[in-house]
Order: structure tokens, then C-alpha cells, then sequence
């Protein structure tokens, strides 16, 4: 999921650079969910889209810490 997520939010950049149908927030927030929180994320800090706006600005990197703790958790136990 996280590859799905890095490549979604290139190709979001691309289309608002391009001024075309953009791919909708609720879609980026179901991939993150969805254990795409980490690719997600460095989508947005690679391709600077979405760093703005609040919700992704400290939704994602508390989504990626999320995933990253139950993962340790996960290998610890």
C-alpha cells in the first residue's frame, strides 16, 4: 500500500500542475489507512504536495508513527 500511496500522491501533484480532475483527499485518506501511511507521507514530502494543508501536514506523520509503533509492537511480541 505504501508504493500505491507514493505514486498516488505524484500523480495527484501532476494532475493539479496540469489543472486536471485531481484525485480526491478521501482516496489519499483511504490509502493511508489502509497501511499506506509511510509511502503516503514521503509522496508528500518528495513531491511537496499537500504539505499546507493541516489535515495532511500532521494527519500523515501521525497516521506513519501509528503504523510504525504497532509494528514494533508487532516484531517485539
Amino acid at each position: 500500500m505504501s508504493i500505491i500511496g507514493f505514486f498516488t500522491m505524484r500523480a495527484d501533484k501532476e494532475r493539479a500542475k496540469k489543472n486536471q480532475y485531481r484525485i480526491a483527499e478521501n482516496t489519499l485518506w483511504g490509502i493511508t489507512i489502509l497501511g499506506g501511511a509511510a509511502g503516503t507521507y514521503f509522496g508528500m514530502k518528495t513531491f511537496r504536495h499537500k504539505t499546507k494543508r493541516p489535515a495532511f501536514k500532521f494527519g500523515l506523520p501521525f497516521f506513519f508513527l501509528v503504523y510504525l509503533i504497532l509494528i514494533v509492537f508487532l516484531l517485539i511480541k
